[in-house]
């Protein structure tokens, strides 16, 4: 991947600086979910919330520009590695962390079993009756990787599907939309690229841009029949393993969650009072479980004892988790209990760093699904 020019780099420091099996159907909603009983769920986003749309490589199939190894490996050893009902074997399911990740766990509240299946992993002209992910890992709202679709081109598929009538009405309207950017648009190598970022204002504008996206494709979602759509601000950065490493996994990047706050900051102006849109704070939830907040956290979320380091890490510089050499070498380092660890690698939590947000999220979350629509 290139690096900026020069003239951007003390701008992008600011912002953000990190790279970044076929599901069944879904159990019908139970009592622990939301009291509305919303029944169905469509996700959207990157790889905070895709269950497998990134494709794996195929026997015998080399990485190419548009897919590699780094952008596959979710689909292999060690990721999915958490041993539960699966049985003895672990069982990889394309999602990037060891077992579930926030989508999932929104769609228990909303008394689902999972989150609902993969766009490609769906046969055509069908949607099942829990819904539909579209989210693709390495997505943004502008292009980040020919692999991802952007946001705008993942909630086309959506209104492709609604306008040829396989996604009924009677679906939408019982359907809750997660729309999960992470913050790949700011990665050298997306379309920030071409953002000629060489000032605070050309930094500004950008964030605006990406946040102006977000919220154009809310907008969209609504019109096109959803009556609940649930929007993540962006997580703390600079906690994130990628920036922590430098400093030994001791503390935070406080310049990447000064990025982090710029663009929640505009999200949420934008956003305004949005009648039957809820933002998640995802900001506020992992910054407090990474800082121990010494009150109100459940208990989920206090038994970290390494809440900056990474569980699966590579040995190598610049290399990533789950990757081998070409005889089949480990080329990285796996903890023994990831549920001590919030973060899974790089960037993305473990379940039981997901298990820990969504819990602190859980209440305003209900209350917002609970609120009546407001056509």
């Amino acid at each position: 991947m290139k690096l900026l020019p020069a003239a951007a780099v003390c701008c992008i420091v600011l912002v953000l600086l990190f790279d970044a099996a076929r599901v069944e159907a879904r159990g019908t909603p139970s009592a622990q979910g939301s009291r509305n009983q919303w029944t169905s769920m469509f996700v959207f986003g990157d790889d905070f919330a895709d269950n497998g749309n990134l494709p794996k490589l195929k026997r015998g199939q080399t990485p190419s520009e548009s897919i590699g190894e780094d952008t596959t490996r979710q689909w292999s050893y060690p990721y999915g590695s958490y041993l539960s009902s699966r049985g003895p074997t672990p069982v990889p399911t394309g999602r990037f962390s060891n077992y579930h990740i926030q989508s999932d766990f929104i769609a228990r509240i909303l008394g689902l079993t999972e989150a609902p299946p993969a766009y490609v992993l769906t046969p055509d002209q069908s949607c099942d009756p829990s819904g539909m992910t579209f989210a693709f890992g390495g997505a943004g709202v502008h292009t980040v990787s020919k692999s991802a679709p952007t946001l705008d081109a993942q909630v086309n598929m959506f209104a492709s599907l609604v306008n040829d009538g396989v996604i009924s009405k009677d679906q939408l309207h019982r359907s809750v939309a997660l729309v999960a950017i992470s913050g790949n648009d700011y990665l050298s190598g997306a379309d920030v690229d071409h953002a000629h970022l060489s000032s605070f204002s050309d930094m500004n504008t950008y964030i605006a841009g990406v946040t102006s996206e977000i919220v154009k494709n809310v907008e969209r979602l609504q019109r096109l029949g959803l009556r609940k759509v649930i929007v993540n601000n962006l997580h703390p950065i600079g906690c994130t393993p990628l920036h922590s490493s430098s400093n030994n996994y001791t503390s935070c990047d406080l310049l990447g969650n000064y990025g982090a706050a710029l663009h929640n900051s505009n999200l949420e102006r934008l956003m305004g009072r949005k009648n039957n849109a809820h933002i998640l704070d995802l900001y506020t939830a992992f910054t407090d479980i990474v800082n121990h907040a010494s009150r109100g956290l459940s208990d989920d979320a206090k038994k970290f004892n390494r809440n900056l380091a990474p569980c699966c890490a590579s040995a190598y510089d610049n290399g990533y988790c789950g990757q081998r050499s070409p005889s089949g070498e480990r080329l990285y380092e796996l903890c023994e209990n990831p549920d001590k660890f919030f973060y899974w690698d790089e960037m993305h939590p473990t379940n039981a760093g997901w298990k820990a947000v969504m819990k602190e999220l859980e209440e305003p979350l209900k209350e917002f699904l609970d609120r009546e629509y407001v056509p």
